[in-house]
């Protein structure tokens, strides 16, 4: 198999979901995903249609677009138990579903041909609480966290349209050394080594990823996820 046919991937669903209200005394979202049909219009801020229920944290251009992996379906089968939620794409909020693209092979800024737009990997997924609400289980956050089966998001570089059984195609790859599950590992092992540091802080981090490794690097610690996994300010 040739490099080109091992970069190329297909399309298993694409999803999209309206906001709605969700499990806590004045939370909305649209994590709840289903797949749509027919050619999906993707622009700069994502799948037209879809929606997101925190402008704040999710969303934006450089979280356009969520891809989850459908592979890991069936580890966290494994894991869980069977779960009504992975019988079919879209429990992690995911906006693209496909097989064969995991975090250790897919890098940061790898540029894909998605049907006929152009997406640039641009973070992982940091989970939040609101995956634990979905799941009914209080340490589901957490658990995506610890194992690394995060997914990723996309910012669109060239607009177009993608639909079921398009192909994910691997235009270029800049930091062939940084595949996502590298930067995972750096980031939920808390590592504060000056030299990891700097070499992470060269790379085209989204701006938020950036701030948080440059804090580490000038406090010497890491940060608190309590809140961000429970959805509970920890107490002072």
């Amino acid at each position: 198999m040739s490099v080109a046919e091992r970069s190329r991937f297909v399309v298993d669903a694409v999803l999209t979901g309206k906001t709605v209200p969700f499990t806590r005394a004045g939370s909305v979202s649209a994590i709840a995903k289903t797949p749509v049909p027919g050619p999906q219009r993707v622009t700069r801020l994502g799948i037209a249609d879809d929606e997101q229920g925190d402008l704040r944290v999710h969303g934006g251009p450089d979280k356009a677009i969520h891809h989850y992996p459908r592979d890991h379906y069936r580890a966290w089968n494994a894991d869980i138990g069977l779960h009504p939620l992975l019988e079919q794409p879209g429990a992690f909020g995911e906006n693209i579903s496909t097989t064969g693209m995991l975090e250790h092979t897919v890098c940061l800024g790898d540029r894909y041909r998605m049907g006929t737009a152009l997406v640039e990997v641009s973070q992982s997924r940091q989970p939040c609480w609101k995956l634990s609400d979905r799941f009914a289980i209080p340490d589901m956050a957490r658990r995506v966290q610890d194992t690394g089966r995060t997914g990723w998001y996309y910012r669109v570089i060239k607009e177009g349209y993608v639909q079921q059984g398009d192909t994910l195609v691997l235009a270029d790859r800049p930091h062939a050394a940084w595949p996502l599950s590298r930067l995972i590992n750096l980031l939920y092992q808390r590592a504060i080594d000056p030299g990891v540091l700097h070499d992470v802080l060269a790379l085209p981090l989204v701006p938020s990823w950036h701030l948080l490794f440059q804090r580490r690097l000038e406090r010497g610690a890491v940060e608190d996820w309590a809140k961000r996994l429970t959805g509970i300010a920890p107490v002072p």
